[in-house]
């Protein structure tokens, strides 16, 4: 059933106190879509941002494969790291093209920005030798600037993924009785 909000007369509207607000149906039916929203805007932005990624990766990739071997940490892996994360990445996008699936890919997302920005934080702290294997327009970023960028998008995952949750229990009580998230 669609729930309509209660229309408040505008005299009364005035009296209400903040506690009566938070907790009114219409407060609740604005925050609820607001987090949709939000939701479906990270999701976006990971789509793109992936997307992105995997195939600026894909397109040069003997340069990326080169960077790779170059990195202190991955030399020795850098003939399956260098096909495993585009095609991660683009999993990921499509994993986040579904609503079905979209709440296991934002846990994926913010596991993978957790490890990009795990090694970009090794790499400036200790090691010697600091690797270029970003392409495209993140190649422009300094490795700091890189860094904060993943910090960025590693919080909105985590925003996505909460507000997820919470809109869970609404959709049971609307009737969606189910344990698939679709929002």
């Amino acid at each position: 059933p669609i729930l309509l909000p209660e229309i408040i007369p505008i005299d009364n509207l005035l009296k209400i106190s903040f506690t009566e607000f938070y907790t009114s149906k219409i407060y609740k039916m604005k925050s609820s879509c607001i987090k949709k929203y939000f939701i479906e805007i990270t999701c976006y932005l990971f789509l793109i941002l992936f997307t992105y990624a995997a195939f600026s990766k894909l397109t040069t990739y003997e340069t990326f494969l080169v960077q790779l071997g170059q990195s202190p940490l991955l030399s020795a892996f850098a003939g399956t790291v260098s096909w495993s994360i585009p095609a991660l990445e683009i999993i990921i996008a499509i994993l986040l093209m579904f609503k079905r699936t979209q709440f296991f890919a934002l846990n994926t997302s913010f596991v993978l920005m957790a490890m990009f920005t795990a090694y970009i934080f090794i790499i400036l702290n200790y090691s010697e030798y600091v690797p270029c294997s970003c392409g495209g327009i993140l190649e422009k970023m300094s490795w700091t600037e890189h860094m904060y960028f993943n910090i960025i998008f590693c919080f909105l995952a985590i925003l996505a993924i909460i507000f997820s949750l919470q809109l869970l229990p609404l959709q049971e009580k609307s009737g969606k009785q189910n344990t698939k998230l679709s929002y």
